[in-house]
């Protein structure tokens, strides 16, 4: 089920490399990348290293009392990382290339959130 989640926003997103399911603990639960050179880019090592940052927001929100962070945004010169928190242990990251669509990979990081909450609730 997760494999097929990732698939259909890969596809329906323009300029999709790849996505996957992570834990805050940088392990992934599971991965898909795109043929247009996603497994090439060392994609989920990338994503294992952003869990640090991921961890740091998910603490200064605590810190904070701001609240649950729901959503994050990292934009770098070659790839865009948009990632949408299933909870505090486990979120679903898109990566994008420059020329992306943001906002259509938003809105299929929100549905898959929808559709795959409950498999981990906790």
């Amino acid at each position: 089920m997760f494999k097929e989640a990732l698939e259909a926003i890969v596809a329906k997103t323009d300029g999709s490399l790849g996505a996957l399911i992570m834990g805050t603990d940088g392990l992934s639960v599971e991965t898909f990348f795109s043929t247009k050179g996603g497994v090439d880019s060392n994609l989920d090592v990338d994503a294992a290293e952003l869990t640090s940052v991921v961890r740091r927001a998910i603490k200064y929100g605590s810190d904070l009392d701001l609240g649950k962070l729901q959503e994050m945004v990292v934009k770098l010169e070659t790839v865009t990382f948009l990632i949408r928190f299933f909870n505090r242990d486990y979120f679903v990251m898109l990566a994008l290339t420059p020329e992306g669509n943001v906002g259509r990979g938003r809105y299929e990081l929100r549905k898959a959130e929808l559709m795959l909450v409950n498999e981990f609730a906790m």
